[in-house]
């Protein structure tokens, strides 16, 4: 596969720090797909559309970009990065693909149906070139990768190709009513060079094009990774990404946030007795790195149930109260 480039250095750093601060606004919620354009775009200082599940979600100076994102489920703990060097499937490249009939040969639907999908590409490419002075366009597909815990991400871009018809084969896939479950009728889709299955197009509940993907391998320069929450930096620190807003009632609270004054404000508030409530920071837009030794960060997590890293100084704080 070929990947290409999203960040520059300051770029990065930018976007680690913004989603960082997302991570902690959120008090554990589900990442949505707005999040991820607003850290994009924050972090490249080019116009937020916001997201849109019809329209492309970057359309700055010719550069076109379609978010897609997945949710690695049951990683346990393990690192992100265990996905790469894999094949994924996304639930939906788009609905907007019709199949008039489902009892056609498989390979004369799978014409139609990438024909309507290159077409769709074609009409959003010609959006960004006629907002574009120059009158080009570069098109890419943008996957971000996010586990449970939201403490890890992958992201990476490539071009979003038209797909030829002449480069792959169809079979017709039914599965068979089980239970509740009712009988359903997919189009199965692979690619002639490698016999790797590239799309499933489905037919019942609403037709939609399914993808199939491949995750770069860690070694790629334009894989993109971000550890956001409980980042170790050596054998004895922990670094805590936390919201602007809380590092600067902790430092108030504490007199400074160096790692020996906050791991021992751990293990003071350890021994009081403590509610488990939260609070939210309003005053959200940056986040600040943390750090505490092997053994305070343990005892954060023994003593206070958290759903980030923000939300556990939110409750140290309370707690020192």
């Amino acid at each position: 596969m070929n990947t290409l480039a999203v960040f520059t250095d300051e770029q990065y750093k930018r976007a680690k720090i913004l989603l960082a601060a997302k991570v902690a606004s959120m008090m554990g919620r589900k990442l949505e797909e707005g999040d991820w354009s607003e850290v994009y775009c924050k972090a490249k200082d080019i116009p937020d559309n916001g997201w849109s599940n019809l329209h492309i979600d970057v359309n700055h100076e010719g550069l076109g970009i379609e978010f897609k994102m997945l949710r690695i489920a049951r990683l346990q703990g393990k690192p992100i990065k265990g996905v790469c060097g894999t094949t994924l499937m996304h639930p939906a490249a788009t609905r907007s693909i019709r199949i008039d009939d489902v009892n056609l040969d498989a390979n004369e639907v799978m014409e139609d149906v990438l024909n309507q999908y290159s077409t769709l590409v074609e009409q959003r490419t010609q959006r960004v070139r006629e907002s574009n002075p120059r009158g080009t366009a570069e098109m890419r597909l943008g996957w971000l990768l996010w586990e449970d815990d939201l403490k890890e991400f992958l992201y990476f871009e490539e071009e979003m190709g038209k797909p030829d018809p002449s480069d792959f084969y169809a079979e017709w896939n039914e599965t068979q009513a089980r239970g509740a479950r009712k009988s359903s009728k997919s189009l199965w889709i692979f690619e002639k060079a490698t016999n790797k299955k590239r799309y499933s197009v489905t037919t019942s509940a609403g037709i939609k094009i399914q993808p199939y993907f491949d995750v770069p391998s860690p070694s790629d320069p334009n894989l993109v990774f971000f550890r956001v929450q409980s980042e170790r930096l050596d054998r004895d620190t922990i670094v805590l990404w936390v919201a602007a807003a809380t590092a600067e009632q902790l430092e108030k609270r504490l007199g400074s946030i160096d790692k020996e004054v906050v791991s021992k404000a751990v293990f003071e508030a350890a021994e009081k007795d403590h509610e488990e409530d939260g609070f939210t920071i309003d005053d959200l837009h940056a986040a600040v790195p943390i750090s505490v030794s092997n053994e305070a960060y343990d005892l954060l997590l023994s003593s206070w149930e958290a759903v980030s890293d923000d939300h556990r100084m939110q409750l140290l704080l309370k707690a020192l109260e």
